[in-house]
């Protein structure tokens, strides 16, 4: 079987200022559960709280570039670069200049396999 996906399902993502989320293949745009690609459009200045995500993700930065903060250090992903993060990694993503990149996470991204940090202001 062949499935043509005609455009991707446009999502926010978390994070400040607004970042686009282009989905083509995963649980919203194309229900697929195994894996899913997209295109992530970042402004300058962005950036979300950490996370401990329950999936890997796998990341080519098309321009500008994506900074990751982890327990390991920074990474600086620039444009021609790739980047992986394994599965049950804490991992903070920013794009101080903006950046375009496309993120692949098996099995498919999802809120509830995200493991965002609480906010400061929460009590837990």
């Amino acid at each position: 079987m062949i499935r043509k996906i005609e455009a991707p399902t446009v999502l926010r993502a978390a994070g400040d200022p607004p970042k686009e989320i282009q989905e083509f293949f995963g649980r919203v745009n194309s229900g697929t559960q195994e894996v899913s690609v997209a295109r992530m459009v970042s402004p300058p200045g962005w950036s979300e709280p950490g996370q401990t995500p329950a999936f890997n993700e796998y990341t080519v930065v098309l321009k500008g570039t994506l900074v990751l903060q982890s327990a390991e250090g920074e990474v600086h992903v620039e444009a021609g670069q790739a980047v992986i993060v394994e599965a049950g990694t804490w991992v903070r993503y920013a794009t101080p200049g903006g950046a375009e990149y496309f993120a692949v996470c098996v099995p498919a991204f999802s809120p509830q396999h995200v493991h965002r940090d609480a906010p400061p202001d929460s009590q837990a």
